[in-house]
């Protein structure tokens, strides 16, 4: 009997062309993928280039559509205002004091007192230092001292005059009565009552008074003659006298303005010459600023205009300054030409050496400056500088909604991106500044966040 081992699996035993079956799935789908990838490469190309022109077809379209549907029209949108094309110029000076005073030593003496420090406020007239005037009080006093002699001696001259005047009289009487003597005894002596002696002895004596009378007329000559001498030296002593005074108020140094102390020079107990400075004291009641301008500006400036100055130390405060001076040589280097402001420190808040900045204020703006963007057909007309027309879109409400309407303008100076429109355009009135698409008169628009607003253009 046979004995039969256990049954093992029969091996599947392949066939040629099913070993190869796999390999043909993998080639054929491969080719399938390959295929697809060419196509739609193929397709992608195709349609990329064909994009452009659609894109521009589409867009065209929906513009249209959106003008036929009245779609707005985001617009930006300013108001009219007259204006200047350039911004003024700006100067930077240094603030000074409106003027500036060295009190000085007027005689030699050692300074007692010095009664102010850097920084004081100080009044006109006011006492700031005593320097030693015992020399001065002692040339006072004897300049006051001739002064009374020569008083005296004036005095005693015209008493002489007034003695010598009374003599004179009394000498011119004496001659009348002499004279009538004479006169009377010669009729006498002619009628023989008397003798020739006594007739000649009354002549005598009348030519005796008249010598008298001759001689006292001149005494009074010569007193009034040393009179006129002890006037005239009285009047001198006089002058003496005053100028003494006036040097011994040298002793106390006062303030020849109304100020603030700047710098101290010396020190109490220092010996001082004449000229020596003691301090110095500011008017800061106006403060001056010097600006050096361009000789090119010199036609826009004048003396009396204002200006406007700001202040680095005092950004929120706003001065006005007016031109004092305008130096009438300029540096031959830089061709720049010293001017001069003042400006009002009534509350003394300005202090010297501050950073300023001024600008000079010129007339009111007369013409309306617009972006040169707003405007159409304008690079023509401005090519060569001159006057030309173009065209605004002017904001205006109908129907309740915001609509352009073209404008013809008339166009001025350009500079800086910016042109003046002459006419065509009233202060107040909106127009459009920028459109992201072309506009045509009558487009509903749309005003952006960007857009200047008035009554007549708020937004919807």
């Amino acid at each position: 009997m046979m004995i039969l081992d256990k049954q093992k699996p029969p091996i599947a035993v392949k066939k040629p062309y099913e070993k190869i079956f796999p390999l043909l799935q993998f080639c054929t789908s491969g080719y399938i993928v390959l295929i697809a990838i060419l196509f739609s490469t193929g397709l992608l190309s195709v349609s990329c280039g064909s994009f452009p022109k659609q894109s521009a077809e589409a867009q065209s379209q929906r513009r249209s559509a959106a003008r036929k549907k009245g779609g707005p029209v985001p617009v930006d949108v300013g108001i009219a205002r007259p204006g200047f094309l350039r911004s003024p110029l700006e100067y930077t000076g240094t603030t000074t004091p409106f003027r500036t005073v060295s009190l000085r030593s007027q005689i030699e003496g050692q300074l007692l007192e010095l009664n102010v420090d850097v920084g004081d406020d100080i009044k006109q007239g006011q006492i700031v230092a005593q320097i030693d005037d015992a020399l001065l009080k002692t040339t006072l006093n004897q300049a006051q001292a001739e002064l009374a002699a020569l008083k005296s001696e004036v005095a005693r001259a015209t008493s002489q005059i007034s003695n010598a005047r009374v003599e004179v009289e009394k000498a011119r009487l004496e001659l009348l009565q002499a004279q009538a003597d004479a006169k009377r005894q010669e009729k006498l002596l002619k009628e023989g009552a008397i003798a020739q002696q006594t007739a000649e002895q009354t002549r005598t004596t009348a030519r005796t008074n008249a010598q008298v009378l001759r001689a006292t007329q001149e005494k009074v000559r010569t007193e009034q003659q040393a009179l006129a001498i002890a006037k005239g030296r009285l009047s001198a002593q006089v002058a003496v006298v005053a100028q003494a005074q006036e040097r011994k108020s040298y002793g106390q140094v006062k303030s020849p303005i109304t100020g603030v102390v700047l710098e101290k020079m010396t020190e109490p107990g220092n010996l001082l010459q004449p000229g020596n400075e003691i301090i110095k004291i500011a008017d800061f009641s106006r403060i001056k600023v010097v600006v050096e301008v361009s000789e090119l500006e010199l036609a826009n400036i004048q003396m009396g205009q204002s200006v406007k100055v700001r202040l680095d130390a005092f950004p929120e405060e706003k001065y006005i300054g007016s031109i004092t001076r305008i130096s009438p040589a300029a540096d031959a280097t830089a061709r720049l030409v010293p001017v001069e402001i003042v400006i009002l420190n009534d509350d003394g808040k300005i202090g010297s050496g501050l950073l300023s900045r001024i600008v000079f204020k010129g007339d009111a703006p007369k013409n309306i400056v617009a972006p040169l963007r707003a405007i159409q057909g304008a690079k023509g007309a401005q090519a060569s500088g001159q006057m030309g027309n173009g065209k605004v879109f002017v904001i205006t409400r109908k129907d309740g909604k915001t609509k352009v309407t073209a404008r013809r303008v008339t166009l001025g100076k350009q500079a800086d991106g910016k042109v003046e429109i002459l006419s065509g355009l009233q202060p107040g009135e909106s127009y459009v500044t920028r459109s992201g698409k072309p506009l045509t008169d009558g487009d509903v628009v749309k005003l952006s966040m960007l857009s200047e607003t008035s009554a007549t253009t708020e937004k919807k």
